[in-house]
C-alpha cells in the first residue's frame, strides 16, 4: 500500500507539473494567406523542430477566412498573418486604418516578375506591346504594368488584358491561352522549369528598384504588439529560427513543410516543393544582415509610389505600416 500510494502521488505531481507547463504556454494563432506553400515553410520547421515549445507558445497555423488573412489578423482572431506590403496599402490608407503592422520579411526582395513564351520578344516589358497579357485586374498590377511597359519604350494601351483564371501558367503558356502572366517565381517559375517550357521572365524589382517591395510579409494585430510585446518577439525569434534553418537545410526542410500541410494541396507535388524549397531558401535572408528586417528605404518608397500615382488616397506616412521593433 505505502508503494502505491507513493506511485499516486508521483504520478499527480508528474500530471500536476504538465498541466502547469501546458497552462504557461501562451496559445498564437497564424493565418496563412493561401494554402501551404515554401513561403511558409520556417513556420513549419520551427512547429516541428519544437523551436515555439521552447519558447512557451503553442502556435496553430490556420487557414485564411474568405474576407482574408489582414482582417482575420486585425479583429485579433488570429494574432500573426500572412499578407503582402502591396495589398496592405488600401488596408493603411484610409481614415480607419486596419489595426496591422508588418513585423517581418519573409523574403528579403520581391521575386515576381512576367513570363512569356520564349523567343518571342516578351523578355523585356516593351516586348508585351500587342501581346495578350492575363490581369487579376488590380489597379496596383496594371499601374506597374504600364510604368514599366512605357519606360522601356513599349505601349501599354496596346496590351490586349484578359481575365487571369490560370491555374497553371507554364500549361496556359504552352496552350497558347495566353501570351504573358505574372508569376512569383519561387513556386511558379520553379514549376515552369520542371514542366520543360522554354519561357522568357524579367524580374520586376530589376527592371526598376521601386517595386522591389516586400512580398510576402507577417503581419501583427496592433493591439496584441501592445498588450504583450515579448510574446510577439518570442514567436518572431522562434519563427526566424525556423527559417534560418530552411536556408542551411533546404531539403529536410521541405520535408517538413509536406509532412506538416493537412490541406492536402501539396500531395503529388513533392519534386514542385523541394526544388521550390532550394531556390527560394536562398531568398529568405538574401543581402539582409539577419531574417525578417525590413529596409525603410525601401518601404517607404513604393508607397510613395502608390500616392504619386494615384493608387492610394491618404498618403502612408513614412515608417507606417512596418516595424523592426519585435524582431530579436
Amino acid at each position: 500500500m505505502k508503494r502505491f500510494s507513493a506511485l499516486a502521488l508521483s504520478l499527480i505531481l508528474v500530471l500536476s507539473l504538465f498541466a502547469c507547463s501546458k497552462a504557461t504556454e501562451k496559445d498564437i494563432t497564424v493565418s496563412l494567406d493561401w494554402t501551404p506553400n515554401t513561403n511558409h515553410t520556417g513556420m513549419y520547421v520551427a512547429l516541428e523542430k519544437g523551436y515555439y515549445k521552447d519558447a512557451g507558445l503553442n502556435v496553430s497555423i490556420v487557414q485564411p477566412p474568405e474576407d482574408g488573412a489582414a482582417l482575420m489578423c486585425a479583429s485579433g482572431e488570429a494574432q500573426f498573418a500572412i499578407e503582402f506590403q502591396d495589398t496592405m496599402a488600401a488596408s493603411l490608407a484610409s481614415e480607419n486604418p486596419l489595426g496591422i503592422t508588418a513585423v517581418a520579411a519573409v523574403l528579403q526582395h520581391n521575386t515576381s516578375g512576367i513570363i512569356s513564351r520564349k523567343g518571342e520578344g516578351m523578355d523585356k516589358p516593351s516586348g508585351l506591346t500587342g501581346k495578350t497579357y492575363s490581369t487579376w485586374d488590380s489597379p496596383i498590377e496594371k499601374a506597374i504594368l504600364k510604368q514599366l511597359v512605357n519606360d522601356d519604350g513599349g505601349n501599354y494601351d496596346e496590351v490586349k488584358l484578359i481575365p487571369n483564371n490560370i491555374t497553371d501558367e507554364a500549361a496556359a503558356l504552352e496552350n497558347h491561352d495566353t501570351d504573358a502572366v505574372w508569376i512569383f517565381y519561387g513556386w511558379s517559375g520553379i514549376n515552369a522549369e520542371l514542366s520543360g517550357l522554354d519561357f522568357d521572365y524579367f524580374d520586376f524589382a530589376k527592371e526598376d528598384p521601386v517595386f522591389d517591395y516586400y512580398t510576402p510579409v507577417i503581419i501583427a494585430n496592433n493591439a496584441f504588439l501592445e498588450s504583450d510585446p515579448e510574446t510577439a518577439k518570442a514567436f518572431l525569434a522562434a519563427t526566424s529560427k525556423g527559417y534560418e534553418f530552411a536556408v542551411e537545410n533546404p531539403e529536410e526542410a521541405a520535408q517538413i513543410l509536406i509532412k506538416g500541410d493537412t490541406t492536402g494541396s501539396l500531395s503529388g507535388s513533392e519534386e514542385l516543393v523541394t526544388e521550390s524549397q532550394k531556390w527560394i531558401s536562398k531568398k529568405y535572408i538574401d543581402d539582409a544582415e539577419k531574417w525578417g528586417v525590413f529596409d525603410a528605404d525601401r518601404w517607404n518608397g513604393f508607397y510613395s509610389w502608390l500616392f504619386d500615382n494615384d493608387l492610394i488616397e491618404v498618403k502612408i506616412e513614412n515608417g507606417v505600416g512596418f516595424t523592426n521593433d519585435f524582431l530579436s
